[in-house]
């Protein structure tokens, strides 16, 4: 806590400028060589911070040199009494008054957290750590730190500019100083800013909390907040009371939180707030639903119904996990507010990044850019905010230009506990909530015990967030009255804490009896406000036993208005050609080889790329990186936001993409061609992302969860790394739709390849995502006019592995083009980006054209199928290498290559009809993946499934292995080699059993 801001900044300063610490009492005099100037300064520092830590252990010269410079002249002494020829002036500091300014100015504004009443229970420190700074005045004794006595608590001071504890006076006594500090700094709320290296926000605090008065409540600001404490605890116990045996993680200990989300709302609404987005754990969400989303309570309590039955639209979830929309007139303001409480895992933190990917996205629409009318609110959990590095990396993205969501309000609730696990055990940090400095933003800690000054606390934290846009942490400091949930027995690991809990009076019964007593209220007035509550919780939970069938839609985050039917249901079951003009073509073909801004220079080996770009277009080719661009830039003019995100994702991993040029010449000035494609178009973002998987996906997939209307793509840097967000990828894209009814378009590239670069760059893991896929491999689909698209309807996500640039042209399109949104798993190539073979005609991509999910055989095999010994199936890269290896064998005859590209969900019926023209062929299915990775343990049972088990589908690739790939490059051609040799040995399996 104490500040580095020392000697440097002494440097080439002649006067007022502190030494050691904020505020210190000592300033440069002018003189000719100050000893504080070049490597002097950094020595002294160094001899400073040593003696803070052990004053032994520096000479005892410079000990009485910084005990005299900490205690400074008495305070009532002018300077110049002190005598001129001191020791600090004759080394360029002169003492000059001010004990009282430095007590004023850092004393327990920075550090008062530390001995601040912040447990309910009393017996926790604030923080882990029970040392308190020997240098607070926590006792009469400590005054002689200072250089002051008993004798000068009576002495008037002037106050200094920097602080508002006066109020309207300008000086005070120092008795009253030090009483009016401890009052804001050492009560019920801790405050932890002064690592906040801007002044005027320090102030800004400062005013907040110091001014005497701040706190005052009228009458009816303290019978709103007893009513809505009234709602949280009467929830609960009537939750209690009816399902005694149920897990519900209920709020008990910390009912001041539902009162305290409503004061942020209220404030919020106020400050011109339309829109506010939450994300938060299972404990308390029901109250929150309830209380502060406002869903019906008959619809909360039906969920504890265990007869209610599921309808047809997904498997659900539990109530705890489900989330909410809804939008309302703010009582306090009279102004509409909409509210979205996100469905999230039991994966704790894992909805942080979602949240703000969400929010950010509803400020995009709206042209919201300083986020003055959608904000975030994030509740956590004490130990899931200190131990979950989703919130150190969300945290991250708080202040980049295109991630931020110009501040979120965090709260905390501080159970001081984490299932059964001590806060020792838990954090090596103080505080559960010091992750949050790492973006300064303030920590409010308060005593959640004292409603008043935790709706004070939301309030301020409310303000700051709409005044400077940043974010903010309310740190609760509560207890936990039941175990983790309500079956859970908490005695046996945490016995003194739970004794006291049982004998800790609720605080609002604490509240109730502190408003009667002052007269704010009656005893009756305060039962009737009981009974009332209890009389609709009554009433909804006779209502809501004529509930019989539960509607997972009901209950959700993210609608989607006039996408599906009223009924949610898609609008048709057709997906339009993919294909466009060949002027759109052209036009889009010319941009993305041009610099659409005046005299800007850009690199010569980016003329290059251009100019081959050109020449691609004049021929009517494209490669990869241009069809990217065309896909892009077609549905750009159709109105529709594109957004790629991901590391490096503006030049690409392997710089083929460049979408953001740099002038060579101009710092910082940049151009993006697709942005300049029509005058009306729908905007492109492209940006390279913090070096993130876990919380960038999950902001992408929260931006892709605002709008249908939007093409989100975000990119792996290599496929391999997607797996650091593995719990984003098989909790929410994975299932998300079957548990929460909430489609999502988002598509994942993922750069994948086998191309001898080792064990994390070459495999993006196919098999887990198709182990995942919900088709069965077992059940022989029936073919209708419509397979195609109902079949990608009923699945939970799309896996392809295109192998030409048309295709991944197409299968982006179509993904704007469906009627209902899932996500799109695409394996991204490597080499081929560059690849001669692997380009594309305008004939493949213009008006009438459509995404292949099989490429067949179409060369001499295919003019005599009956000739045809061997089909060979596979995927992506290796038909480049198995096209070039049948050449050089001259079986191109004989054995007919056929290309799988959409993978899953499983297009048997293309498939069925490649099969047939082959009677008499061997089956073989060739990756160059192991064989316990790639595709082969997915598409063998289907295979078997077409052919009616009647025909063997053979495998040719690597053996099975622990890791993806070898590091080794002789090892990787060694073994492309043979499997290729196997591939094209036609009696490789005569004689073999299946």
């Amino acid at each position: 806590t104490l500040k580095r801001h020392g000697f440097k900044l002494l440097e080439n300063q002649d006067i007022a400028r502190r030494a050691f610490l904020h505020g210190q009492r000592y300033v440069s005099s002018g003189t000719s060589e100050p000893f504080l100037s070049g490597s002097n300064s950094n020595y002294v520092e160094e001899m400073y911070y040593a003696w803070l830590e052990n004053p032994k252990s520096v000479h005892k010269s410079w000990d009485v040199f910084f005990r005299s410079a900490n205690a400074g002249p008495a305070a009532h002494l002018p300077a110049q009494q002190e005598g001129k020829g001191s020791f600090l002036q004759s080394h360029g500091l002169a003492p000059r008054t001010g004990t009282a300014e430095k007590a004023v100015e850092d004393h327990l504004a920075i550090r008062g957290h530390h001995v601040a009443q912040l447990d309910p229970l009393g017996i926790l420190d604030a923080d882990l750590d029970s040392f308190i700074p020997s240098d607070l005045i926590t006792t009469i004794d400590k005054l002689g730190f200072y250089g002051l006595h008993e004798s000068d608590l009576d002495k008037v001071f002037q106050l200094p500019t920097t602080t508002f504890i006066g109020g309207t006076e300008n000086s005070l006594s120092l008795r009253e100083i030090i009483k009016r500090l401890e009052h804001t700094y050492c009560q019920h709320i801790g405050l932890e800013f002064m690592f906040i290296n801007d002044v005027e926000q320090c102030q800004w605090i400062r005013q907040k909390f110091e001014t005497p008065g701040v706190m005052k409540f009228t009458n009816e600001d303290k019978r709103t907040l007893l009513a809505r404490l009234v709602r949280s605890m009467r929830f609960e116990d009537f939750l209690a009371r009816k399902w005694s045996s149920e897990k519900r993680f209920g709020l008990e200990g910390c009912e001041v939180m539902i009162p305290a989300l409503k004061t942020i709302i209220d404030k919020s609404s106020e400050m011109g707030i339309e829109y506010v987005i939450m994300g938060m754990p299972h404990r308390g969400r029901l109250n929150v639903l309830a209380n502060v989303i406002r869903k019906e309570l008959e619809q909360i309590f039906c969920q504890f119904d265990p007869k209610l039955e599921a309808a047809d639209e997904g498997s659900g979830d539990v109530k705890y996990h489900l989330g909410m929309y809804h939008e309302r007139i703010n009582r306090k303001t009279n102004k509409k507010i909409t509210l979205s409480l996100m469905a999230n895992p039991s994966h704790l933190e894992a909805v942080d990044p979602v949240v703000q990917g969400k929010t950010k996205a509803e400020q995009f629409y709206r042209g919201d850019t300083a986020g003055k009318k959608v904000m975030s609110i994030l509740l956590h959990g004490d130990a899931a905010f200190a131990g979950q590095g989703v919130v150190y990396e969300t945290f991250h993205l708080s202040d980049l230009p295109s991630y931020t969501t110009n501040g979120t309000i965090h709260v905390v609730v501080n159970n001081q506990i984490g299932f059964t696990t001590d806060p020792r055990m838990a954090r090596s940090s103080p505080y559960p909530t010091d992750v949050a400095r790492v973006v300064n933003a303030p920590i409010f800690h308060v005593n959640a015990d004292d409603p008043e000054a935790v709706m004070y606390v939301c309030s301020v934290a409310a303000e700051w967030r709409n005044t400077f846009n940043k974010d903010v942490v309310v740190d609760l400091v509560c207890y936990r009255r039941r175990g983790h949930n309500e079956m859970d027995e908490p005695m046996f690991t945490q016995p003194l804490m739970y004794k006291q809990i049982h004998k800790q009076v609720p605080v609002l019964k604490k509240y109730a009896d502190k408003l009667i007593a002052d007269g704010t209220v009656t005893l009756q007035e305060f039962e009737e406000e009981i009974a009332k509550y209890d009389r609709i919780c009554e009433e909804a939970y006779t209502r809501s036993k004529d509930n019989k069938i539960l509607h997972i839609k009901h209950w959700l985050d993210s609608p989607w208005p006039g996408f599906f039917n009223a009924d949610g249901e898609p609008k048709s079951m057709s997906c339009p050609p993919t294909g466009i003009s060949e002027e759109l073509l052209t036009h889009i073909g010319n941009v993305a080889s041009s610099v659409p801004v005046q005299d800007f220079k850009i690199h010569s080996g980016l003329s290059r790329i251009l100019k081959a770009r050109s020449e691609m277009t004049k021929n009517r080719l494209v490669d990869w990186a241009l069809a990217e661009y065309m896909a892009f830039g077609s549905v750009l003019k159709e109105g529709i936001h594109v957004r790629l995100s991901g590391q490096d994702v503006e030049r690409g991993t392997f710089s083929h993409r460049h979408h953001v040029l740099h002038d060579q010449e101009v710092d910082k000035r940049i151009c993006v061609p697709m942005n300049h494609l029509w005058e009306q178009q729908a905007p492109y973002t492209v940006c390279n992302s913090s070096l993130s998987e876990y919380g960038v996906l999950g902001f992408e997939l929260g931006f892709a969860m605002a709008s249908p209307n939007a093409l989100v793509c975000w990119e792996a840097q290599f496929g391999d790394f997607h797996n650091t967000a593995q719990c984003i990828i098989d909790q929410f894209i994975s299932s998300g739709q079957t548990k929460w009814v909430r489609h999502n378009g988002i598509v994942l590239l993922l750069p994948h390849g086998m191309e001898g670069m080792g064990p994390e760059h070459s495999s993006a893991r196919p098999e887990r995502f198709l182990q995942m896929s919900n088709d069965d491999s077992d059940a022989y689909p029936e073919f209708t006019e419509q397979f195609e698209v109902s079949q990608l309807y009923e699945c939970n996500w799309i896996v392809v592995n295109c192998s030409t640039p048309a295709n991944y042209f197409h299968v982006l399109r179509r993904q704007i083009l469906l009627p209902f949104r899932k996500p799109l798993i695409v394996l991204t190539p490597k080499s081929l980006l560059r690849h001669p073979e692997a380009k594309s005609s305008f004939d493949e991509m213009v008006s009438g054209t459509t995404f292949q999910r099989v490429i067949p055989e179409n060369g001499p095999a295919a003019q005599a199928p009956h000739e045809v010994k061997r089909v060979i199936l596979c995927t992506g890269k290796v038909y480049y290498d198995l096209v070039k290896e049948r050449k050089n064998q001259d079986l191109e005859k004989q054995v007919a290559i056929t290309r799988l590209e959409q993978i899953s969900p499983f297009p048997f019926d293309l498939l069925k009809e490649e099969l047939d023209k082959y009677p008499t062929a061997d089956l073989v299915w060739c990756q160059e993946e192991h064989k316990n990775s790639g595709y082969y343990d997915y598409v063998r049972p289907r295979f078997r499934t077409i052919v009616n088990r009647t025909r063997p589908i053979w495998y040719v690739g690597r053996e099975p292995a622990a890791a993806p790939a070898t590091g080794n490059k002789n090892m990787h051609l060694v073994s492309l080699r043979r499997f290729l040799d196997t591939a094209f040995n036609l009696e490789a399996f005569e004689g073999k059993t299946f």
